[in-house]
């Protein structure tokens, strides 16, 4: 086997689990008890797309899917503070 199979092997196994993941944290969103369970699999949602755009990066070879994956990771941080803030007080701007 030559290192680029071994490369597309891997890469395809790490999508499905990570789409196996982003399965699991929706039923979570779905699902949660309490609002702080749903922003947590939000984030872990936001998380698994960032890398799986990354391993789609590496699949195809394309900086578009890196830089796709930057703009994720930094809208899901400032997402992830704004509810965060918005479960503590209430409110999100002061």
């Amino acid at each position: 086997m030559s290192a680029a199979v071994i490369l597309h092997w891997s890469v395809s196994a790490a999508q499905l689990m990570l789409v196996a993941a982003m399965g699991c944290y929706t039923y979570r969103l779905i699902r949660g008890p309490r609002a702080q369970d749903r922003v947590l699999s939000l984030d872990a949602i936001y998380v698994s797309a960032m890398l799986l755009a990354l391993t789609a990066g590496i699949r195809t070879g394309s900086t578009f899917y890196f830089e796709a994956a930057l703009i994720i990771a930094i809208l899901g941080f400032v997402s992830t503070i704004a509810l965060a803030k918005f479960l503590m007080r209430g409110e999100v701007i002061e």
